[in-house]
């Protein structure tokens, strides 16, 4: 036995309808799209959430809401896991490029140092913003922050 004898079981595959192949093949003719009507023709494509001429239900229900273009979103990082970072990596340096490095951080996310939890020892943080407290709480330690 190799692969080349290989086969699927009796009855396991069928052969596809050969549509639009004469009359003797069953399905010639309209080719299994019934009469007239768009649906027959080439080209047709029916619209995203078409609901056969009944009012749609994206229009039905009411707009609501409002959606900011100018919001910056943060990837808020913690004191706390500033300090794990710190200690796993033996360092007391953490920039976005560390932080990008060891996939904390994605490529075009904006940091921002927050102040949960606590230091143990000095770190120079160069970020893209930092809250008072955790601006407060590493400045306490005798580190640095520096916003880009």
């Amino acid at each position: 036995m190799d692969l080349s004898s290989l086969k699927p079981a009796l009855g396991a595959t069928k052969s596809r309808k050969r549509i639009g192949r004469g009359q003797g093949s069953g399905y010639g003719g309209t080719s299994t799209r019934g009469h007239k009507g768009a649906k027959s023709r080439s080209g047709y494509s029916r619209k995203v959430g078409f609901e056969g001429g009944q009012m749609p239900l994206y229009r039905l229900l009411p707009k609501f809401g409002f959606h900011n273009i100018n919001r910056v979103e943060y990837v808020g990082i913690n004191l706390d896991t500033l300090e794990q970072i710190a200690e796993k990596l033996n360092t007391k340096d953490i920039t976005l490029e560390l932080l990008q490095a060891n996939h904390i951080v994605s490529k075009n996310e904006i940091v921002k140092v927050l102040g949960r939890g606590e230091l143990k020892s000095a770190i120079n943080v160069t970020v893209n913003a930092a809250s008072k407290s955790a601006k407060a709480a590493i400045e306490a330690k005798g580190g640095v922050v520096t916003i880009i």
